[in-house]
């Protein structure tokens, strides 16, 4: 297997477009981590107090029209 290293050697002599390709599905493949994260998260509970916060908000006259 190759070092990490050695793949940034190559990711660096990627003509432009291929490194372009490449650069998209990183992101995309972080995208689905964050995307999976924030499912978890929620299901688990975790971000309820988000929920609370803007009821709390909305409760006091603090938001705004958008």
């Amino acid at each position: 297997m190759r070092t990490a290293n050695e793949i940034q050697m190559e990711i660096e002599a990627l003509p432009q477009q291929e490194y372009i390709k490449l650069a998209k599905w990183f992101s995309e493949q972080d995208w689905k981590v964050w995307d999976q994260e924030l499912i978890k998260d929620s299901q688990e509970g975790k971000l309820d107090f988000l929920l609370d916060e803007a009821i709390d908000a909305k409760k006091s006259g603090q938001l705004k029209s958008i």
